[in-house]
């Protein structure tokens, strides 16, 4: 099955990053034009300024005690806190989801963007079972490490927020918070698997045209998990990896 056509809006990179909430008040006004037909489905593409954004499920020992002066915005869509920056590209999937297609397919489909996007930049990775997003895997000299996020929430029918992968993000954001929750693991990005540097607008083109393929609702060979590894204190289930917020509720 095709879908019909998808707006695909670079909203802003680099010097024009996009405020957190400006993006977030964009995205509150796609998704009410996407769920009345005024509309088509749309991806907005961009960067953030510095920004922790905590989910639902974030306790109050994860957020950073010292943000660098980068607010902390509490936002309604599943997961726990995470870090949006410069050199992070960030996807919002404004999208009506098809009748046949399940929560857990849409989140199975970000990830496999995000993992075949990378593979094009020669680095292997996949999905954890109880744990969000995509991960590479851990080395006798490197632990488990995360590349990208994921967080959604579904509404009337239509997606909102959607995932971040991280290019060539500075890594020391993260040393000021508990990433995701998970305090057993480490945070990674394409510059510094790769040994040089892999910019969003290297990475861009690749992951619209993942992003693209995967919300054509057409039949995909997953990329095989890792080892089931829980988020600490959580068993590993089956199901989406990330927490739904109001399926059917207002955004309003």
């Amino acid at each position: 099955m095709t879908s019909t056509s998808i707006d695909v809006d670079v909203v802003g990179l680099g010097e024009d990053a996009v405020d957190y909430l400006s993006a977030w008040d964009l995205q509150r006004a796609v998704h009410d034009r996407v769920v009345t037909g005024v509309a088509p489905d749309s991806i907005l593409l961009l960067e953030h300024p510095p920004t922790f954004t905590a989910g639902k499920r974030t306790a109050p020992h994860e957020r950073p005690a010292d943000p660098g002066g980068a607010p902390v915005i509490d936002v309604d869509r599943g997961g726990k806190i995470t870090f949006h920056g410069p050199g992070q590209l960030v996807a919002y999937p404004i999208v009506r989801l098809p009748e046949h297609v399940l929560v857990v397919d849409f989140v199975r489909r970000m990830e496999e963007a995000m993992i075949a996007t990378c593979a094009e930049f020669g680095v292997a990775t996949a999905r954890v079972p109880g744990r969000s997003g995509v991960w590479l895997r851990a080395t006798a000299d490197r632990p488990e490490r995360k590349i990208g996020a994921i967080g959604i929430r579904v509404s009337r029918g239509v997606t909102m927020h959607g995932i971040a992968l991280n290019c060539d993000v500075d890594l020391g954001w993260y040393d000021r918070f508990v990433p995701c929750g998970i305090s057993d693991a480490g945070v990674t990005s394409l510059t510094h698997e790769v040994g040089r540097r892999v910019g969003v607008t290297d990475v861009l083109p690749v992951l619209e045209h993942e992003l693209r393929r995967m919300l054509r609702w057409e039949e995909y060979h997953p990329t095989p998990d890792y080892e089931a590894r829980p988020e600490p204190g959580r068993a590993a289930v089956g199901g989406p990896r990330v927490e739904v917020i109001s399926p059917s509720a207002p955004t309003s």
